[in-house]
């Protein structure tokens, strides 16, 4: 079968991505800017054809234990949410990657701190990356920066996933989630008929009983679990990481962004140099594992670098690690929910790296 081409925002992609991808069951609560996913999911109603169950929980905390039990039973399962339900989540989402579950969590991220606004930022990338909830755990976090990349992702997220038994984001916006592009959907996948072998699907006679939890109360055998999953990190640094260059080979200057700063940011390449500027965009894809190598590789070419968020700062401490002083390091950033517009990224460009 052929991929069908259909007209979609980025949060219905996200939700028709995850039919097609197999996905076992979605347990959401509402709230802007992601309420399509739980609404298309509803409007959908899989279980009628697949056998996916979606359900609107009474509240994010309930959502996310939801899915911390289904990810237990070895299935497919995800939750999505916008900034503030996410930080409702983060105990979940530990318990989950203390018990190496594997599961999706999609948030589309609005502007805060606290209520804040509905409008995009970018303002969580601290809380996805860095761990969020309590502990030294990490997910692996993918920044789409297009309704094409909010589909394609979602499968992609579901192999990383079992594939390490660690919890996945998806970490976009309020602009993305939003925003209608054309997005080629592939075509179904048939539902997993078996289960992994860790999954608690019932003592058979023919094995031990398996246990999920992430408590244990003896701190040296708690230890050991926790080199364990610090060793699965270290193998998904060194096999995940995901970026994507855009006129680098000659570039004397380097934009650092990602999601829709990313967006924004190869227009401002083009109006660069435009004016004789040559300038040069990496766009992270894998946030969690950090394309650090690649970075610290063009600090060794480029003069300077300007890091593009909708936020106060918070990749561009990443970049410094990755740049281990070689270069100078700059951040231009928008707040509340303001998108930066291309002129101001190349205006920032010209006073504080090239005039700095």
């Amino acid at each position: 079968m052929e991929k069908e081409l259909r007209l979609m925002k980025g949060n219905e992609a996200v939700a028709e991505a995850a039919i097609r991808a197999g996905a076992d069951g979605y347990f959401g609560y509402p709230i802007t800017p992601q309420s399509e996913i739980l609404e298309y999911l509803m409007e959908a109603n899989p279980y009628k054809t697949t056998g996916m169950v979606v359900l609107q929980a009474e509240s994010e905390i309930a959502a996310i234990n939801m899915v911390y039990g289904g990810a237990a039973c070895g299935k497919k399962v995800m939750t999505s949410s916008s900034s503030p339900g996410i930080s409702l989540k983060q105990e979940g989402i530990s318990y989950i990657a203390g018990a190496e579950l594997p599961c999706l969590i999609v948030n589309v991220v609005r502007a805060g701190p606290g209520l804040g606004t509905i409008q995009p930022s970018q303002c969580d990338y601290f809380q996805a990356v860095k761990g969020g909830g309590h502990g030294d755990y990490h997910l692996i976090v993918l920044a789409p920066a297009s309704v094409q990349e909010m589909a394609d992702f979602v499968e992609l997220s579901f192999d990383l996933a079992f594939k390490y038994r660690n919890p996945v984001m998806i970490l976009s916006d309020g602009a993305i989630g939003q925003m209608m592009e054309k997005v080629y959907l592939k075509p179904p996948k048939k539902r997993a008929t078996t289960f992994p072998s860790w999954a608690t699907t019932g003592k058979p006679t023919t094995r031990e009983r398996n246990i999920i939890t992430s408590l244990d109360l003896d701190p040296y055998a708690q230890e050991i679990h926790n080199q364990k999953l610090q060793a699965k990190y270290r193998d998904i640094e060194n096999n995940e990481v995901r970026f994507e260059e855009f006129q680098t080979e000659d570039a004397d200057y380097l934009f650092v962004a990602y999601g829709t700063s990313a967006r924004v940011s190869q227009k401002a390449v083009q109006l660069a140099r435009a004016e004789g500027i040559k300038v040069g965009l990496l766009r992270p894809i894998t946030l969690y594992p950090f394309p650090s190598k690649r970075i610290n590789e063009l600090a060794q070419k480029v003069k300077g670098i300007l890091s593009v968020e909708m936020s106060a700062g918070q990749m561009v401490e990443d970049v410094l690690l990755s740049v281990s002083g070689k270069v100078p390091v700059n951040h231009f950033g928008r707040m509340g929910g303001v998108i930066p517009t291309p002129e101001e990224v190349v205006d920032n460009l010209k006073s504080k790296v090239i005039g700095g």
